[in-house]
């Protein structure tokens, strides 16, 4: 039952990128009535919470926007950055969300800027002591991998609060400043949702691999 469980995880994840993937060429293709690129409304965003000193840079690909906290600057994928579309200014608005958390010390994204470090060695170390453990039949080695692997599964956990304050907090921005009007809220609740989804999917396939291996452990221990 449990690999079933794992299996359609798997599959609802698979879907939630093909999703994410579909509204945001579907919304790429729709201008925002504003005409505000990506690049213009974050930087108004950022200047709005007086970030005037975060930068915000163009990177290849597509959907590789992101918030580097180290650095402190916002980086948006060429699509994003130059178009102005519903989808280009949803994306732009939601990585500037993450750096107001930065600014205002939102919890939950201190808290994962904190697990990073352990995280990062633990997600690295855990599928080698698994795989050691299991085809030699060390299960006490089994069971420090479960521990390093729940560590990257708590990661993805604390990480959705702060995917969706991030995205809460581009909405009523977008809304209350004018970056959209009234009839493209619809639009930018479905780019933001797609993209949440796919955090909500993984953190499911983890959680549930997790207790598949937890499953296996005690029933081996027994």
């Amino acid at each position: 039952m449990m690999y079933l469980l794992v299996i359609i995880a798997f599959i609802f994840s698979l879907w939630a990128q093909f999703r994410v993937k579909g509204t945001f060429s579907k919304w790429s293709k729709v201008a925002n009535l504003n005409g505000l690129t990506g690049y213009e409304a974050a930087r108004r965003m950022l200047d709005a919470n007086g970030l005037h000193d975060v930068p915000i840079e163009p990177v290849r690909g597509t959907l590789s926007d992101h918030y580097d906290p180290i650095h402190r600057v916002v980086r948006l994928s060429e699509p994003v950055y130059y178009e102005s579309s519903i989808a280009a200014v949803s994306v732009a608005c939601h990585e500037v969300g993450h750096a107001i958390q930065h600014k205002v010390s939102y919890p939950m994204l201190t808290l994962r800027h904190r697990m990073f470090p352990v995280v990062n060695f633990a997600s690295g170390i855990a599928p080698f002591m698994l795989m050691a453990g299991f085809i030699f039949g060390y299960f006490n080695l089994v069971g420090l991998g479960i521990i390093f692997f729940s560590a990257a599964v708590a990661f993805q956990l604390v990480t959705l609060p702060v995917e969706f304050n991030a995205s809460n907090r581009a909405r009523q921005v977008m809304v209350e400043q004018g970056y959209i009007r009234n009839e493209e809220e619809r639009g930018v609740a479905k780019v933001l949702n797609a993209a949440a989804l796919t955090y909500v999917a993984a953190a499911l396939v983890s959680l549930l691999e997790l207790l598949r291996l937890i499953t296996v452990f005690l029933g081996n221990r027994d």
